[in-house]
């Protein structure tokens, strides 16, 4: 059964109510997520955190309108996701920077607004200051081949808002960094975020990088896809790589990862 309509009201968040996403597979059905409720205020940082198969990423192109729930909406400050979307308010990194290699980093982050028609001074000047603030003024003219793998993720970043986006979804953007570069990014992420006031939806199954990035982390857990628990984290902003150090992050650390392990009892290795 469909949800009820949305209140109107939801115009400074998101909403995602009773979503469920069902795949036909051979043999019957396969429950991707069932009954998920949570809201993103505007400006906030949610994560979810859960293991592999659990949904996150599907639940992710739905808000997104990358892909449609069987049952249930997602209203987006008011608008349908397909509304949201068309009116240029997403913006995207994925696992991989995915940047043409023959393009300088510039030009990769120029790419929005040249697909908008935008003439070629002013998507200069916006990408070139959207370099400076992910911190790579300088590196304007090389390409990825020339480019570590933190720098080429920190442009994929400078790309999804450079068109200046409400919302910024982040699909596991640092998988494959070591562990030291990875919190160096988180730290990276968090600057931005707060430069820019974008409400931010990040999907990880990295404990203490949902930790160190959240408002709020929603800990899923698998067959079927669905939240198991919301944890608010109260730490101070803005947050340092000394946050990490602090009893109140181990202490958080401690409690998620417990939630985390207990959504894969009786699941036996997969």
């Amino acid at each position: 059964m469909s949800a009820p309509p949305l209140a109107p009201a939801a115009t400074d968040r998101i909403v995602v109510s009773s979503i469920d996403k069902r795949f036909d597979v051979k043999g019957g059905e396969f429950v991707a997520l069932e009954n998920v409720d949570f809201e993103v205020p505007e400006g906030g940082f949610v994560t979810l955190l859960g293991p592999s198969g659990c949904g996150k990423s599907t639940l992710l192109r739905i808000i997104a309108d990358v892909i449609e729930p069987t049952d249930g909406q997602v209203s987006v400050f008011g608008r349908t996701p397909a509304e949201a979307r068309t009116a240029g308010e997403f913006g995207f990194v994925f696992q991989d920077p995915v940047l043409l290699p023959w393009r300088t980093a510039a030009a990769n982050v120029e790419l929005p607004l040249q697909a908008q028609g935008v003439d070629k001074v002013e998507r200069r000047e916006r990408a070139a200051a959207m370099l400076r603030l992910v911190g790579l003024e300088g590196f304007e003219d090389r390409q990825p081949a020339k480019l570590s793998g933190g720098m080429a993720r920190r442009v994929a970043i400078a790309r999804a808002l450079v068109d200046e986006p409400r919302v910024l979804f982040l699909d596991e953007p640092f998988n494959g960094l070591d562990e030291l570069r990875r919190r160096q990014m988180n730290a990276e992420v968090l600057r931005i975020w707060q430069a820019t006031g974008t409400t931010a939806l990040l999907v990880t199954h990295n404990v203490g990088e949902a930790i160190m990035l959240s408002d709020v982390v929603l800990v899923m857990g698998r067959e079927p896809g669905r939240i198991i628990a919301t944890r608010p984290i109260d730490l101070p902003r803005p947050r340092t790589l000394d946050a990490l150090l602090t009893p109140e992050f181990l202490a958080y650390e401690r409690e998620l990862t417990d939630l985390l392990s207990a959504s894969y009892e009786g699941l036996g290795d997969e």
